[in-house]
């Protein structure tokens, strides 16, 4: 690993974002329903990380030299996606989606396609009125040639053998 940053986000609207800093970061048109339901909306350049509580939430992201072996936590982790990320300028926003932008965390990266597998953990740990929870984000980025498809790893609405 290269670089850890932890951090807490409000996530407001029940989703947070990490995207290049250039980019849009317009995810109004990917909320789908399939993208609330895997916990994922993509547009170019941006990632939009779904949450389950509409409060702060702990989001870890790791920066790897190439791909990480899998975090193998079936106990907690009840989500994992895969997606690409391309970034032009090599910073990255980390921020809620109504965060103010320029004030935004920046996490430095090396310009191009990166990989982005995100981990969803104790999802089911929320408090019945959803403001207090032990659900967390980790995110673990590595640099790749190649821009890939989305890849759900581990969905949490279908059971796992």
């Amino acid at each position: 690993m290269i670089k850890e940053t932890k951090t807490e986000l409000f996530a407001d609207y029940f989703q947070f974002y990490i995207q290049d800093e250039n980019a849009d970061g317009d995810l109004s048109d990917s909320w789908t329903q399939e993208a609330v339901d895997r916990l994922l909306a993509l547009a170019p350049g941006t990632i939009g990380v779904g949450t389950v509580r509409n409060m702060h939430v702990p989001v870890t992201v790791k920066i790897f030299d190439s791909e990480p072996e899998m975090i193998a936590d079936n106990e907690h982790i009840a989500q994992i996606n895969e997606c690409s990320l391309e970034t032009d300028t090599g910073r990255l926003v980390l921020a809620g989606c109504t965060d103010y932008f320029p004030d935004a965390l920046r996490i430095e990266v090396t310009p191009g396609t990166h990989r982005a597998r995100i981990y969803y953990g104790n999802l089911d740990k929320i408090s019945e009125d959803g403001l207090d929870g032990e659900d967390f984000y980790e995110i673990h980025l590595w640099r790749t040639n190649k821009n890939e498809a989305l890849l759900i790893v581990k969905d949490r609405n279908r059971a796992t053998p």
